[in-house]
């Protein structure tokens, strides 16, 4: 879908109505190529699951530059000129919850996970988590960035859940994990929450997906009537590298390793993957905060040296 949808620019093109229609031939592809999976050797599925480690850390950059995209717009149109009076008591509002669930899920965590000094990997994670978060505050609060307190706030609630779901994989059996344990079991409770981790991820490559203007470098000022409304490429682009990330999380992102039933993004590597995806997460953020003010400053640097 990615190599035939890729450049399309014009509702009225066949291309587009493949995109959007042809569901029967779709349906029929999809059945044929779910049998072929079952028949090929062994030593194909084994190559596309090493492809599929280098495309899921490609969706979780992707989802990533997407999320922080929309937490800066939605920074920008409330301080806007048309709404930031109006705005100015919810921005403040929300961004004290945010600060107040942050400092609440650190101590719960500490709480949680570390029930004992010895638990060193789980401190370090948590801690470096809350300095993460005072730096991301320090960096949009400088008087030449002037982000404002949001932007930190919904930013360090993402770093807190990505900082969770990494110490949610790492294994049962080790003993700092006492929460996970506690609730591990095949019962009702475990199914339901199985069954909404992979409606989210697949709620999340869909938002992604159709998000292309965020990774445009040149942004269309007036789209044309028969433009398409996103990029139909990028969309099954994303979605094929959101199957290459669905496909780590049920094998726990490690091709030799049998993972429990049940479960799902278990496993050190799955809990290094999410670390270092938090970590990451701070530096795109801090870098497009910066961005404008570096590339301001060297344009000046760059005028000022020209000879009038």
């Amino acid at each position: 879908m990615f190599l035939s949808t890729a450049g399309t620019s014009k509702l009225n093109e066949c291309r587009s109505s493949w995109h959007s229609g042809w569901w029967l031939v779709k349906i029929g592809l999809w059945i044929a190529l779910s049998l072929v999976a079952f028949l090929v050797p062994s030593q194909i599925i084994h190559i596309y699951g090493e492809i599929a480690h280098f495309g899921a850390g490609v969706f979780l950059l992707v989802q990533l530059v997407s999320i922080i995209s929309f937490i800066t717009w939605l920074n920008d149109c409330c301080h806007s000129e048309k709404n930031a009076e109006r705005c100015h008591i919810h921005v403040m509002l929300f961004a004290a919850s945010a600060y107040v669930i942050c400092i609440v899920g650190i101590i719960l965590m500490y709480i949680w996970y570390v029930p004992d000094p010895s638990c060193l990997i789980n401190i370090f994670f948590i801690t470096l988590t809350l300095i993460l978060l005072q730096l991301m505050t320090s960096v949009s609060l400088h008087p030449k960035v002037n982000a404002g307190f949001l932007t930190p706030g919904l930013m360090g609630l993402y770093v807190l859940f990505l900082c969770w779901c990494a110490i949610r994989s790492e294994p049962v059996e080790q003993r700092c994990n006492r929460k996970a344990e506690a609730s591990d079991g095949k019962d009702w409770l475990t199914i339901i929450s199985f069954v909404v981790a992979l409606l989210s991820i697949v709620i999340a490559t869909f938002s992604t997906g159709i998000d292309s203007q965020s990774f445009q470098f040149r942004k269309k000022d007036t789209p044309t009537e028969d433009g398409v409304p996103y990029g139909y490429g990028f969309f099954h682009f994303v979605f094929a590298t959101g199957a290459m990330y669905f496909a780590m999380l049920l094998i726990g992102w490690n091709t030799h390793h049998t993972i429990k039933k049940w479960t799902i993004d278990v496993g050190w590597t799955s809990a290094w993957v999410r670390i270092v995806n938090e970590w990451l997460a701070v530096c795109v953020y801090i870098w497009m905060v910066l961005a404008p003010i570096i590339l301001e400053s060297r344009q000046s640097m760059y005028m000022n040296q020209i000879p009038h």
